[in-house]
């Protein structure tokens, strides 16, 4: 998969030292991935949820820090929507959200 809007992971590290490497190990694994549907990806990431919007949240570093991302299946593109902690995430509206806070 090509991964989009990579700056946000890296802003996101910059003010959180701790997720950079866990959430580095999850933007390597997506890159590596070949997604076809949501299931493939509820095959790897129990937890992830699969939102109705085409977009999947992530939990990262033990449930600490959320990415939301959309995903174009059929051009194998994911963009990242939103890197936050878990107390940002129950903030926003993970179907609509465009940007991290």
């Amino acid at each position: 998969m090509r991964l989009i809007a990579v700056k946000i992971l890296r802003d996101f590290w910059a003010a959180h030292p701790d997720a950079q490497s866990p959430s580095r190990a999850w933007a390597d694994e997506v890159r590596q991935a070949q997604w076809q549907q949501p299931a493939d990806i509820k095959a790897r990431y129990a937890s992830a949820s699969v939102l109705r919007s085409r977009r999947v949240v992530f939990n990262v570093k033990g449930n600490d820090y959320r990415i939301v991302v959309a995903i174009a299946y059929r051009l194998g593109v994911v963009y990242v929507k939103f890197v936050g902690t878990h107390t940002q995430y129950d903030r926003i509206d993970a179907d609509t959200v465009e940007d991290s806070p």
